[in-house]
């Protein structure tokens, strides 16, 4: 399985911060029983026409199954990675957006403001995380059964 993990962030990408949120993403998928996927792991700032681009790449050319983005989500003009991400899939699962900011709204009101989404572009699953580890920690666990399902969809 070929994973890629996607920091979206300004800061991050000018080395103003470390990545943590990369990382935790390995973590808990390390966890979840993948095995050892071949990782791609990158971090960008907040330029949608790169982030579109990359999507795009890491899809169609480098055959991720997997591609989870984090950062980018909240209402700041620089978060731009739902509208890449929208632009560039073939069908949407709002679900895991939705699903998202039910957990997370339980331990901080504002997590309304998440404008995260999923969705597949060809036999890439594409799902967007919060940018923080925390929120990572609280959100990618309990979605770990709908992408196994949407992988295993994609395959047919």
């Amino acid at each position: 399985m070929k994973i890629a993990r996607l920091t979206l962030s300004d800061r991050a990408s000018a080395g103003i911060y470390e990545d943590l949120s990369g990382p935790e993403i390995e973590r808990i998928i390390s966890e979840a029983g993948f095995g050892t996927p071949q990782w791609i792991r990158l971090v960008m700032p907040d330029d949608r026409d790169d982030i579109e681009n990359l999507l795009r790449k890491l899809s169609d050319e480098d055959q991720c199954d997997l591609i989870l983005t984090t950062g980018g989500t909240g209402p700041s003009r620089r978060d731009n990675t739902p509208e890449a991400t929208k632009a560039v899939i073939d069908r949407e699962l709002p679900g895991f957006g939705e699903i998202m900011r039910m957990k997370s709204f339980q331990a901080v009101p504002t997590a309304i403001l998440s404008r995260s989404t999923a969705g597949t572009r060809g036999r890439s699953l594409i799902v967007n995380l919060p940018g923080k580890p925390k929120a990572i920690g609280e959100c990618l666990p309990m979605l770990i059964p709908a992408i196994i399902e949407a992988l295993r969809h994609l395959k047919d």
